[in-house]
């Protein structure tokens, strides 16, 4: 299907707001648009620690993902994992999709760039899902 004026053929990461608090806490805000005009948000907390951060980003963008299907199609975050490997970040992460009551397990990962680890979590649950996203939501 190619791109037109109202419908992207993929998920489009918008925006991105991470804030970190005195208690140890951080909450992270994504906005993610598919059709032009349409914004769809997520918001997650989490401990303010590496792994907690991403954890929070990668529930925030399943949840923006999510609300993209207008509840069609249920996605559930498996883990979330940001490993040190070649001297740089890779996020890594597991989603399971209920697509017609049959779970299909789907893997993302995201290279970041100067430790930017929670954006990077959003990134990789865009390549996990939009190929799926994709093909339910074209239709």
């Amino acid at each position: 299907m190619p791109e037109t004026a109202e419908r992207r053929e993929r998920l489009k990461f918008e925006d991105f707001d991470l804030v970190r608090f005195p208690n140890g806490r951080t909450r992270i805000r994504v906005r993610m648009d598919w059709t032009r005009g349409r914004s769809y948000p997520g918001e997650a907390e989490g401990n303010q620690t590496l792994e907690g951060e991403v954890r929070a980003a990668a529930e925030a963008a399943l949840q923006a993902a999510a609300g993209s299907t207008e509840g069609k199609l249920d996605l559930d975050l498996r883990g979330a994992k940001a490993l040190r490997v070649f001297d740089a970040w890779v996020v890594v992460v597991m989603v399971r999709a209920w697509m017609d009551e049959t779970p299909v397990q789907l893997l993302g990962a995201y290279p970041c760039p100067d430790e930017d680890t929670p954006r990077g979590a959003v990134m990789a649950v865009l390549d996990a899902t939009n190929r799926v996203l994709q093909s339910y939501l074209s239709h």
